[in-house]
């Protein structure tokens, strides 16, 4: 399962002008002054053009959206604001569908997306463009990945292996958490490994993503909640409120921390923190394992052709991919940051940094769906 989309995540990855203004006439001295008049008025200056003062709207996933990150997209709000000279008003969602229907309707002009709510707004409003990514440690995108998670309750982890080895091979039958049909590592991922794994048996060889949607005694779960987020999806199995949940590593790594196993891999133990922010402060200490992990293609930064100009569009580019940005603890927070108490979206191990992609960038992705 993760040999298929893996090959996948690794294929081969990969401005307006001013017009002078005309030469003024030259100005032709009167023949001879008046005898006695009022000094002329001095010309009048000109005025130089109005600064745009219109809002730069950054819109935000629920993943995002949290208070605990209100730091962490301010640091980006500042960024793009000094940038294009103009403020920035950052609007948070409680749901995939918004964030993508405010790009497709050119009422945001910015967003993170995960790759599938980016396709989804492409979708429908064909301005939309990738502005950056974050790269891999290597500082490019040869690895510029994060993990799509399936994960149980630590207690029931036996139940979910096979031949010595953690396996997807029980989950049929079982409550599910997804995060959002519109999620890639929560729902178009697992989805996709899902119906690979369970389409090889007779008994399911017709299964598709659809029929993951809903529960009941005759669908393949016997029930499927969708946490909204990242967050909200982990909380749902570690409430109780479902078996088995499908989150991605980063957007709940300032929560969690390893307690046992190897990060990323199947086996790997985790506990909630102590003193964790909403909504896992009702769970401290509480602790999942992992079962599957799958690489999947970094998110990106869209930005909205219809509502920024090509000119806005290269300016940020070319102020995000700065050795600047990549070095601002703000924006890509070092490991001493987070032990100080900094929650960051982005984190910085070795190189990380932002790098512009083609759209083509997410065509594994967009193979998903096939």
């Amino acid at each position: 399962m993760r040999k298929v989309f893996g090959l996948l995540v690794m294929l081969s990855l990969l401005a307006a002008c001013g017009a002078k203004a005309p030469a003024a006439e030259p100005t032709k001295a009167p023949e001879a002054a008046p005898a006695a008049t009022e000094a002329p008025a001095a010309p009048a200056a000109t005025e130089a053009p109005a600064a745009n003062a219109k809002p730069v709207v950054i819109v935000w996933l629920p993943n995002e959206s949290g208070a605990e990150l209100t730091d962490a997209r301010d640091a980006i709000g500042k960024l793009v604001s000094e940038t294009l000279g103009r403020p920035v008003e950052h609007k948070l969602t409680t749901d995939y569908i918004i964030a993508v229907e405010a790009m497709a309707n050119d009422n945001a002009d910015l967003a993170f997306f995960g790759a599938q709510s980016y396709i989804e707004a492409k979708n429908k409003n064909a301005k939309v463009v990738p502005l950056v990514i974050t790269s891999g440690a290597s500082g490019t995108a040869k690895d510029a990945i994060y993990h799509s998670w399936l994960a149980v309750n630590k207690g029931s982890e036996a139940d979910y292996m096979k031949d010595g080895a953690y396996s997807i091979a029980n989950i049929q039958g079982k409550k599910f958490s997804f995060v959002s049909n519109s999620s890639t590592s929560g729902f178009k991922v697992p989805s996709k490994n899902i119906v690979k794994f369970f389409s090889a048996q007779d008994k399911w060889k017709e299964l598709k993503a659809d029929d993951l949607l809903e529960g009941g005694a005759d669908k393949f779960f016997a029930d499927v909640q969708f946490g909204g987020s990242h967050q909200g999806s982990a909380v749902n199995l570690i409430s109780g409120k479902s078996d088995v949940a499908a989150f991605c590593d980063s957007c709940v790594a300032n929560y969690i921390d390893l307690s046992a196993g190897t990060d990323n891999t199947a086996g790997a133990t985790y506990k909630v923190k102590d003193k964790a922010d909403a909504p896992f402060d009702k769970f401290p200490g509480k602790e999942f394992v992992v079962i599957s992990v799958t690489p999947v293609i970094n998110s990106p930064f869209a930005a909205n052709g219809n509502t920024l100009s090509a000119e806005e569009i290269k300016k940020l580019q070319d102020a995000l991919t700065s050795d600047a940005v990549a070095n601002n603890p703000k924006i890509f927070a070092t490991k001493a940051d987070i032990e100080a108490g900094y929650k960051p979206i982005f984190k910085k191990t070795k190189e990380e940094r932002f790098i512009v992609v083609e759209d083509s960038f997410f065509d594994p992705v967009r193979e998903l769906s096939k």
